[in-house]
């Protein structure tokens, strides 16, 4: 389990935002004394519209299929994403969530559900999400509205459901 209520888990973020095309969004992982959180605003500027954190993953052993996630939102969409490499590809996985704003909410994400994208576009006969193919975990906030957006996190869970 990934505890985001201790300080040490926020270090392990990395923010991308779409300056990496142009765009002016901002986005980072914090912590704010209690709990990491997502935080940021999306600028529809330059063509631009989403932010995005993500960390490497310990190797995940085949038997998981699962993972829940335990967060405060804000109102808005937000997408949990993997990351796979496997056969020399890399391959992104997106499944959204909705949030409600300042409520405590939890979600199971079967693994089976995530499906497969590049560049926001849905890949075909991508191979189904296998967790001893993760190698990155990501949130990931594009849901085209310029205005500031606050994620907190509190846990993220792997699974095997029988």
């Amino acid at each position: 389990m990934m505890d985001f209520t201790s300080q040490k888990e926020y270090k392990l973020w990395t923010a991308v935002n779409d300056n990496v095309m142009g765009g002016i969004s901002t986005g980072q992982f914090t912590y704010d004394g209690s709990v990491s959180q997502f935080t940021g605003e999306l600028s529809l500027a330059n063509n631009g519209g989403f932010s995005s954190v993500n960390r490497l993953l310990p190797p995940l052993t085949n038997d998981i299929n699962a993972v829940n996630l335990s967060y405060i939102g804000d109102g808005r969409t937000y997408q949990l994403r993997f990351t796979t490499w496997k056969d020399g590809y890399r391959i992104n996985y997106k499944h959204e969530f909705e949030t409600i704003k300042g409520q405590q909410q939890s979600k199971t994400f079967n693994f089976n559900d995530f499906k497969a994208v590049f560049r926001g576009r849905l890949l075909s006969g991508a191979p189904e999400l296998a967790a001893q193919d993760i190698k990155q975990i990501g949130l990931l906030i594009a849901d085209k509205t310029p205005l500031p957006f606050v994620l907190k996190i509190q846990s993220v869970e792997f699974l095997n459901f029988k």
